[in-house]
């Protein structure tokens, strides 16, 4: 990943971080953004921190243009921003609620997609790669809005890759199961850890994807479920 330039969203979150890390380690220069991000959060000379509001076009359009006229391109989008919340049938579920897992989930990465799509496509194989979740396919009670949201997301990606396919780009969507991350310990302490998905499985293999290896993947919605039942 040597020359590449990776765009990282959510870089300091629970993914964000294993993903950051994994694209560094392989050489990459990376361009970590959330609402709150320092520089310091990551011990490598090729990390840059940027931080942005993705929910409105501004934030988004102003972050990919100091990307560009800071680096001069970018070669990789890996979009790892979103929030969950549950505990509410749809017949209960607020417009407040309705909203924020609209705005978290699919408008943050509608503006980050308008905003990388055309830099991406003067690249020449340029990458995107978003996280979803589990729940965009196999959705559970009490957690609607935010099922919704994210298989509204996994739809918004695949259109992107068929859009795009023309000019080399690709883009495909991860769905993890429960990922092992500090704050779901904190959510769920009685919980089967083990059977968790380890946050380095999910970064291995966006690092795949971002990869020459992964050009021929196009379109795809790739379950991680762990051992999960």
């Amino acid at each position: 990943m040597q020359g590449r330039v990776v765009l990282v969203t959510g870089a300091n979150g629970g993914l964000g971080t294993s993903v950051t890390q994994a694209f560094l380690e392989a050489g990459a220069t990376v361009v970590g953004t959330s609402r709150k991000i320092q520089g310091s959060e990551f011990r490598s000379s090729n990390f840059i921190a940027i931080a942005a509001e993705l929910s409105k076009r501004e934030g988004a359009k102003s972050l990919v243009d100091q990307v560009v006229g800071r680096l001069g391109k970018l070669d990789v989008l890996v979009h790892t921003v979103g929030g969950f919340a549950g505990g509410q049938s749809v017949a209960e579920t607020d417009d407040e609620t309705f909203q924020r897992m609209l705005d978290m989930n699919l408008n943050s990465t509608f503006q980050i997609l308008r905003a990388t799509i055309p830099v991406l496509r003067k690249t020449g194989g340029g990458r995107i790669v978003a996280i979803g979740s589990r729940a965009a396919l196999e959705p559970g009670a009490n957690v609607g809005a935010y099922s919704a949201s994210k298989a509204a997301m996994v739809s918004l990606i695949r259109t992107v890759a068929a859009e795009n396919k023309d000019a080399g780009m690709t883009a495909n969507a991860i769905l993890p199961g429960t990922m092992d991350t500090p704050s779901n310990r904190v959510a769920m302490p009685k919980a089967d850890f083990s059977k968790w998905v380890p946050t380095e499985t999910i970064a291995g293999l966006v690092v795949w994807l971002a990869r020459d290896a992964g050009k021929d993947v196009n379109g795809a919605v790739i379950p991680v479920y762990g051992m999960e039942g």
